[in-house]
């Protein structure tokens, strides 16, 4: 080989070099939590022992004998999620009072000794039945905390809590999520003691065992706590999380029940480990069915801001449902959310900028594999970049005519990472350039509500990135004015 020949390939091979995929941001999702990022909206049931007794939190003295829905229709409960546009459903199996809506052979306190169905009845049987005919997830409530059982607060009651984990996880196919609530110890019943309990939320229940078990019986499993391991309490009940919102947590600072829980609103941009966000609310003020809500359920718009401010900021949104005591969400709740939904539906309906022509201050490269026009291709598994050390820079959208807009979605590629830390949008119009949003994160997906704006042309500035960026996706929409 001649030398010229030798000095081609040498600077070809370079060239390639350069272009290569950017190196990940870490830490990194799993496999399991991207296709949990995917589901953005599911359904949350609350239906128990509460439920008949009209409280939140039962005592564990509850008589089984006054569980017995009248018309309990699983079956209804999945066809409202399919509808509404959710992809899964999380029913609370055992809540604080230790009443179980399965026959579990490990306790009595259980619909096994309930009059429905004379005791042969299994709700989570009939939930999971439910969710494969309607294409849905299911996932479980299994609470740490047991208001009825007499072990509770020694070694034995973590064993029976694992058992129980272990009957739920075996018996009902795939289960996608497995919650854990931050509610540990307090008064209770505990087989006729009558006594507070208090326990030591960090170190008695030995989650790692228990957060094993779960994954050695259910490897795509995804868990929830205020800590994870795979997804966080969004440290509110309010449906809202932060502003700015890190998929990223200091993991090992938190477990269920701690204190703190106010970081975990925006999570923690030096976040040791991927720990998104699911913001759980209720449709109604209270998390059990109470007669005397019928009237005070959420308003669209009091939804639509939940939406926004949960799946529009990097979360996923889990909206419970107060089941009643016929067993059947009520016709008030579905009304609400169905509303909702066709609003969703609405707001969403045309991308005004489906591929439109775009540029970009700088491409990875120059490579068509990493170039502009990647964000508007209506794949998220393509995306724009830029060459390594450059976190500035900026996309601009051609419309190609002036149109009116109030609706911006934009998206990172998160398997290499979360990266954006501030970002801008600015619009073209009479031929002047004008900022009309500067935010923060963007993650999996970030919408903003925005006044009705016009413009010819849309600037998407990411002013400060961790490393350089990778946005996946960008939609606009003009939606209806509700």
């Amino acid at each position: 080989m001649n030398k010229t020949l030798l000095l081609i390939c040498l600077s070809i091979l370079t060239a390639c070099s350069q272009i290569s995929e950017p190196d990940p941001v870490l830490p990194l999702p799993s496999e399991s939590q991207i296709k949990w990022h995917e589901m953005e909206f599911y359904m949350f049931i609350h239906f128990n022992m509460n439920t008949f007794t009209n409280m939140e939190w039962g005592f564990g003295d509850e008589s089984p004998e006054l569980f017995n829905p009248t018309q309990l229709d699983c079956r209804q409960w999945a066809r409202v999620a399919s509808e509404a546009g959710m992809k899964g459903i999380i029913l609370t199996a055992k809540h604080h009072d230790g009443f179980c809506l399965w026959p579990s052979k490990y306790t009595e306190h259980s619909v096994k000794n309930s009059p429905w169905k004379n005791g042969e009845g299994d709700v989570v049987k009939k939930l999971a039945d439910a969710c494969r005919e309607y294409g849905l997830k299911m996932g479980l409530y299994l609470s740490p905390w047991d208001r009825n059982h007499a072990d509770y607060g020694s070694e034995e009651y973590i064993q029976y809590y694992r058992n129980q984990a272990r009957e739920l996880l075996t018996g009902y196919g795939e289960v996608f999520e497995f919650w854990i609530d931050g509610a540990n110890g307090g008064t209770g019943y505990y087989g006729g003691a009558n006594e507070d309990r208090k326990v030591d939320r960090k170190s008695y229940y030995d989650w790692p065992a228990t957060f094993e078990l779960v994954k050695e019986l259910q490897p795509g499993i995804i868990i929830f706590s205020d800590a994870g391991p795979d997804t966080r309490w969004v440290g509110n009940e309010r449906g809202w999380a932060g502003e700015t919102n890190w998929c990223l947590l200091r993991r090992d600072e938190f477990w269920p029940g701690s204190p703190g829980h106010k970081q975990l609103t925006s999570g923690h941009e030096d976040g040791t480990h991927w720990v998104p966000s699911e913001i759980d609310v209720s449709i109604r003020p209270g998390w059990y069915y109470h007669p005397d809500q019928d009237e005070k359920v959420h308003s669209l718009e009091h939804l639509l801001d939940i939406y926004y401010h949960s799946v529009g900021r990097n979360g996923n949104l889990l909206l419970n449902f107060p089941v009643d005591t016929r067993g059947i969400i009520h016709e008030k709740d579905v009304e609400h959310v169905m509303k909702l939904a066709r609003t969703l539906e609405q707001d969403f309906e045309h991308n005004l900028v489906f591929q439109k022509k775009a540029e970009a201050t700088n491409t990875r490269g120059n490579r068509k594999e990493f170039s502009a026009g990647n964000v508007l291709d209506g794949s998220v598994d393509t995306y724009w970049s830029t060459d390594d050390g450059i976190t500035s820079a900026s996309l601009t959208i051609d419309l190609g005519e002036e149109i009116t807009f109030n609706r911006f979605l934009v998206q990172e590629y998160i398997p290499l990472g979360q990266r954006v830390q501030k970002f801008s949008l600015e619009v073209f119009s009479g031929g002047t350039w004008k900022e009309i949003a500067s935010e923060t994160t963007i993650g999996y997906k970030r919408i903003l509500r925005l006044p009705a704006a016009s413009a010819s042309k849309i600037r998407l500035n990411i002013n400060e990135a961790k490393a350089c960026p990778l946005i996946s996706n960008l939609e606009v929409f003009n939606s209806p004015e509700v």
